[in-house]
């Protein structure tokens, strides 16, 4: 089955790149040029999608704004002859059927999702957490949507990490289907040493089939009074199982300081405006480091 329908959860406080985020959305923190979320949804559409439902919050407006047009802004560019800027102020608003629900409390990942349920009715839809940044030649939104249309199984995007960061992450229980792609049958949030399944870890992307959303109605909330996705995950591994894949793709953690750096360095580095006099002025201060 087709996979039409995205979500992008995006009501976090981003209280780890305080104080840039205290007025601004951390989702509409800047890579050179482009805010943070206008990747993830442009690797969306690159992926066959067609809606999307971005979840927000108090104080995240601006997110809606960047996506809708801008006819003052519009009209001054084309009397001012700035014709591809025009183009491309206008072609953020045709990426996709965007719309909006606001999530009231921060009750975690999996109460974000919850929210999505009647937007996503019967059928599979993707996640694309508001924190990551993914970039390369083919989008994984893509990657997982074309597992599930194989396997007909909730798919998780998976990288290897380190043993310190699978603590802070998860840890996947899996088996090599060939390639890239993994079956699931368990997984554990936030592992202590020895319950590390593998040092396989679910970064940012998954495509899930709508039962989701009965499990996570019936799941508990968990430590701090939240809801987890990981929790209802697990569940639908055990059962059913999930598929893993290994996805092709370089991810930024946009919900950290050094993740918006690396972002910037290595995107400004192959951009077409910036590339060339950005690798000198590295080169320059790297010979003081």
């Amino acid at each position: 089955m087709k996979i039409r329908k995205a979500v992008i959860p995006a009501a976090g406080l981003g209280t780890r790149v305080l104080p840039a985020s205290k007025a601004m959305p951390k989702e509409m923190l800047s890579i050179v040029d482009k805010p943070a979320i206008q990747y993830i949804v442009e690797e969306a559409a690159k992926s066959g999608i067609e809606d999307i439902l971005i979840i927000t919050s108090r104080g995240k407006t601006t997110v809606e704004d960047h996506f809708d047009r801008s006819p003052e802004l519009e009209k001054k560019l084309l009397d001012s002859g700035k014709l591809d800027v025009y183009n491309e102020i206008v072609n953020i608003t045709k990426l996709a059927n965007i719309t909006y629900v606001r999530q009231h409390e921060t009750k975690g990942l999996g109460h974000a999702i919850l929210c999505a349920k009647a937007f996503v009715g019967n059928e599979p839809f993707a996640v694309l957490y508001g924190d990551d940044v993914i970039l390369g030649e083919n989008p994984v939104c893509g990657q997982l949507c074309e597992a599930y249309e194989k396997y007909g199984r909730g798919v998780v995007g998976i990288k290897e990490v380190t043993v310190e960061q699978i603590q802070k992450y998860s840890s996947m229980k899996l088996t090599p289907l060939g390639e890239n792609r993994y079956e699931i049958t368990d997984m554990i949030e936030k592992p202590k040493p020895e319950e590390i399944f593998s040092l396989f870890s679910i970064l940012g992307r998954c495509v899930l089939p709508p039962r989701i959303f009965e499990i996570l109605e019936n799941t508990p909330y968990g430590v701090g009074g939240e809801l987890q996705l990981t929790d209802a995950m697990k569940t639908l591994a055990r059962e059913e199982g999930m598929i893993g894949v290994d996805f092709e793709g370089r991810r930024y953690d946009m919900g950290s300081k050094l993740g918006i750096l690396e972002a910037i360095v290595e995107v400004g580095l192959s951009h077409p405006e910036t590339g060339a006099a950005f690798r000198t002025y590295l080169k320059g201060i790297a010979q003081n480091l």
